[in-house]
């Protein structure tokens, strides 16, 4: 997910609440956190991993099924599956609107104003076929490029939602089609924030009952939305501190728990 708009993006959905003021138990747990990576970046296998591993958690990465990150080095990639980190879809090519400002890096084949929505469909079908060769695992989470989720006028997660346990996204049709019901979710996707900040978000989150959602890019570097190295371990420090109070997850895990009843 590219996002080319401030660096601080702190959103929350309420769930069939007018107030987010709800509690939640999250896995009997005062808050829950997921950790997710979006790219298929060398730097999330060759840093980021590592030092999930070190901590203990485990975290979610939106790969690209083209990019050479992921093309290159399938290998770590299914080793990093096999250690408990979930694979996610980011799609085939990375599609996104180009003729917004700031989107000057969308290729005009990979433009989704020239996409049909059954070419958007095939490239995401192909990407979860090449993410199960790599993982054996059939069920899985999608995560929208830049947050487009429409072809034309149609929404291509209507085409997909089956596919997927759920859809890592703050869009309507994500909201829609995701259905986990009275829940408060929040997002933060970081970029150029200290690691006080990435904890702060934790807090609010902590006192809302609510789930965050990190979307991260770049972890000390290989990406424009980019957090340091050290930021990034602050937040998991903060993290493995209150492991008692918070359910740090995979967005998969963290999906199913809340599309029970």
């Amino acid at each position: 997910m590219r996002i080319t708009t401030p660096a601080l993006l702190l959103l929350t959905i309420c769930h069939g609440f007018s107030s987010c003021a709800q509690t939640n138990t999250w896995n009997r747990k005062q808050a829950a956190v997921a950790l997710t990576y979006d790219d298929a970046l060398n730097i999330h296998l060759d840093q980021v991993i590592p030092t999930l591993d070190s901590a203990g958690f485990k975290g979610t990465f939106y790969l690209i099924g083209s990019a050479a990150p992921f093309t290159q080095r399938i290998g770590d990639w299914r080793k990093a599956a096999a250690k408990g980190h979930e694979l996610g879809n980011h799609t085939l090519y990375h599609p996104c609107y180009g003729k917004r400002p700031g989107r000057e890096w969308v290729k005009p084949d990979y433009d989704l104003n020239n996409y049909t929505l059954q070419r958007m469909t095939d490239e995401i079908k192909v990407n979860n076929a090449l993410l199960e060769a790599t993982d054996g695992k059939k069920q899985r989470t999608l995560a929208c490029p830049c947050g487009d989720t429409k072809v034309a006028d149609s929404s291509y997660l209507y085409a997909v939602k089956d596919h997927f346990t759920g859809i890592r996204d703050a869009t309507p049709d994500a909201n829609t089609v995701n259905g986990f019901g009275n829940r408060t979710i929040q997002w933060m996707a970081p970029a150029g924030n200290s690691g006080a900040e990435l904890i702060a978000a934790v807090q609010k989150a902590m006192k809302d009952h609510a789930l965050l959602v990190f979307v991260f890019h770049g972890v000390g570097g290989e990406h424009a939305l980019n957090v340091s190295a050290e930021a990034h371990r602050e937040l998991l420090q903060f993290l493995k501190k209150n492991e008692a109070q918070i359910w740090v997850a995979p967005f998969i895990d963290i999906a199913t728990f809340m599309r029970k009843p």
